[in-house]
């Protein structure tokens, strides 16, 4: 990435965290894994992936999206990912009002934030992602936007809005130990709220935590929190979980290189969160 240039300070935007990539080594065995232990289903598996040798699922989370994403080619970039830091966390997908994620790239490449690797539109949405280096987390960021459409004229607002690729709670490995630091750089770049003094990000749906980095430890994602609507089924993905032979730590479950936080759901939180 070029050197920064000082950029205009804007406030934040409504932004929702919309889809959590996870990279895997066995696609079927994820698959297995996420629709044996949590219940879930596969909704979609994109051909257009194969473009970067990927193979991938959907699975939805309430109105969100999991993917998971598996290298075909040896030459695939997520081959390379996966022989450096293993299974876990490969991008964040956030959604904003349109046409913000067109103006965003704007500005972001001419105050030289960040680059953009891909951009595509159609007459439904605009999808820009960009290059992690310089963005903390260790993840691959994407920033997009629907159209509104009569039925769905709040796309952002809306929690089971049309989504062209088909929070969860999550928690980011900074890298360092300025975690105010990293949540003020994805809210300069990308415009998410920042809830200030505690390296968080404030999504309309959804909140992504800083952490402080380990030495030895690298960046990226660390776990997922998910609200679950009662104990008797959480208490199940529990159950699941354990007879798959995964790790099971008081309230959460480690699987495909993350933990997987489940708390049942509290019922003052808005209806609109992602939940099962």
């Amino acid at each position: 990435m070029a050197s920064e240039t000082k950029a205009p300070r804007q406030g934040p935007a409504p932004t929702r965290l919309r889809q959590i990539a996870l990279v895997a080594e066995d696609l079927e065995k994820a698959k297995h894994s996420l629709t044996a232990i949590i219940r879930t289903e596969v909704i979609y598996q994109d051909p257009a992936v194969e473009q970067w040798g990927l193979k991938n699922i959907l699975v939805p989370i309430g109105g969100d999206i999991i993917e998971v994403v598996a290298p075909c080619l040896p030459s695939a970039p997520a081959t390379c990912h996966l022989k450096k830091h293993g299974e876990g966390g490969y991008m964040i997908i956030m959604q904003t009002h349109h046409p913000s994620a067109l103006t965003h790239l704007e500005r972001i490449e001419s105050h030289q934030l960040a680059q953009s690797i891909f951009t595509h539109s159609t007459p439904e949405s605009d999808m820009v992602q960009y290059h992690p280096k310089g963005i903390p987390g260790g993840v691959i960021p994407e920033l997009d936007s629907h159209r509104p459409h009569p039925d769905y004229p709040d796309p952002l607002g809306e929690r089971f809005s049309p989504w062209h690729a088909a929070g969860p709670e999550e928690k980011l490995e900074a890298g360092g130990g300025d975690v105010e630091g990293a949540a003020r750089k994805w809210e300069d770049i990308f415009g998410a709220g920042r809830r200030k003094g505690v390296g968080e990000l404030l999504f309309t749906n959804a909140k992504m935590v800083f952490l402080r980095g380990e030495n030895g430890a690298r960046e990226g994602l660390v776990e997922v929190g998910i609200a679950v609507e009662g104990r008797e089924r959480r208490d199940g993905i529990f159950k699941r979980a354990r007879e798959e032979g995964l790790r099971v730590d008081g309230d959460v479950v480690e699987m495909l290189g993350i933990r997987w936080k489940f708390m049942v759901l509290d019922r003052r939180v808005e209806k609109k969160k992602s939940k099962l």
